[in-house]
């Protein structure tokens, strides 16, 4: 539980950075560009959102984290959102490390 709570924190500081990108349209929009390096959408997300975005991601070969509510992608970057991209890769690396070590 520990390491999730940094995640949650981790995702604020990248909000802050600027290299997160929010919103279903956004996200599409700049996985099909090739602007993102990671997707994270909420555990809750409906099934057909969910289903467009696993799609493109596979065609794209794009990490994807369904780890978290769309409460907790909320609070982490203050604002309501079910879809969030990393457009960094240091960023990118960095929360799936620290996932891979347990969330």
């Amino acid at each position: 539980m520990h390491n999730r709570k940094k995640i949650i924190n981790f995702l604020g500081l990248i909000q802050r950075a600027g290299k997160i990108v929010s919103g279903t349209d956004l996200v599409v929009s700049s996985i099909k560009t090739g602007k993102v390096k990671l997707v994270i959408i909420a555990s809750d997300l409906s099934k057909a959102t969910r289903q467009e975005i696993e799609a493109l991601v596979q065609k794209k070969g794009l990490p994807i984290i369904d780890e978290f509510s769309e409460l907790e992608i909320s609070q982490a970057i203050g604002k309501t959102r079910k879809v969030l991209a990393v457009s960094d890769l240091g960023f990118s690396k960095a929360i799936q490390k620290k996932l891979n070590e347990g969330v």
